[in-house]
């Protein structure tokens, strides 16, 4: 009995260790995955701000409450199952599905550098005009969520795109995490921004010099924050999109563009060994970018072609 029972316990510690690695290897892989869609992630918290544009202050966090339940739902309930069903069924599906996301960031990326260059008209005030609070409200939300879902899939995909040689189970899992955790990350990143303001003014009308410096500071730090935060939004998703493109084309064996990259990257990195992994990143992701702006360019001239006609 006694060298039963050290047995079972000796078995017992063995799954402990085998399940205590397999979370870190969770952990990890969805940490990776997690920074393969930083450019959508960006991206996100760099959009949905605009969604409580026009709204009164006191709408803002419930608003971005609701989209951030939606986005959730997005990802359990629609996004999940059908990426775990492709990859047990059609994983063959994913680097094209990965190619054709990564060409719409292209496509989105340029949009706006465009939007950029040309102006836009004010939408918030039209809607304003046009329709009461709640109903602006709910347009507002609904509009979010189908944006979301749109990022949602991308993040879900090239998450999968990063795990699709782990278990079946780990996936599931590693997605959940990636799931909740972005979602976290970039609505609690989105009411800290919205609020930035309030927050801002509050701490101006206090009686330390120092809280009321603070206070003005992120007043003014809120517009240049959100300029930054588009700047660096629309070129991750040009490095990002472009580099799926890339990564799709040599899934296929379709090595020029992926080979020069892969080969400036490779020969400007040996100029500086101590930073070469730094410099190898960065020639990959201009390289990327470059692809990027030409089939996003691409798309939106047939587009726009297409529009004329």
């Amino acid at each position: 009995m006694p060298s039963g029972l050290i047995a079972l316990l000796d078995d017992v510690a063995g799954i402990a260790k085998l399940t205590a690695t397999s979370l870190d290897d969770v952990a990890a892989a969805a940490g990776k995955a997690g920074s393969k869609a930083a450019g959508v992630v960006i991206d996100d918290a760099a959009v949905t701000p605009r969604y409580v544009v026009g709204l009164t202050p006191d709408r803002e966090l419930p608003i971005i409450w609701k989209i951030a339940r939606g986005s959730l739902r997005n990802k359990l309930l629609f996004l999940l199952p059908a990426a775990l069903l492709m990859s047990a069924f059609a994983p063959w599906l994913l680097p094209p599905l990965l190619m054709l996301g990564g060409a719409f960031l292209c496509f989105e990326a340029v949009e706006k550098l465009l939007e950029a260059v040309q102006g836009g008209h004010d939408v918030a005030e039209e809607a304003l005009a046009t329709h009461s609070s709640q109903e602006l409200e709910d347009q507002k939300v609904s509009g979010a969520i189908r944006t979301d879902f749109i990022l949602s899939g991308e993040i879900m995909a090239i998450a999968l795109g990063t795990v699709a040689a782990e278990p079946l189970w780990e996936q599931a899992l590693i997605l959940v995490v990636v799931a909740v955790l972005i979602t976290a990350g970039v609505y609690g990143v989105v009411g800290f921004i919205v609020k930035m303001d309030d927050i801002g003014l509050h701490l101006a009308e206090r009686s330390s010099s120092v809280a009321r410096a603070v206070g003005r500071g992120l007043v003014h730090a809120m517009p240049v924050l959100m300029k930054i935060l588009s700047v660096v939004g629309t070129a991750a998703m040009l490095w990002v999109g472009g580099g799926l493109i890339v990564h799709g084309l040599h899934e296929f064996h379709w090595d020029l563009i992926p080979g020069a990259i892969h080969h400036a990257a490779e020969s400007v990195a040996a100029t500086a060994p101590a930073i070469g992994p730094f410099l190898d990143w960065t020639v990959n992701a201009i390289g990327g970018a470059i692809v990027g702006l030409v089939i996003g360019g691409i798309i939106v001239a047939v587009l726009h072609l297409f529009k004329r006609h």
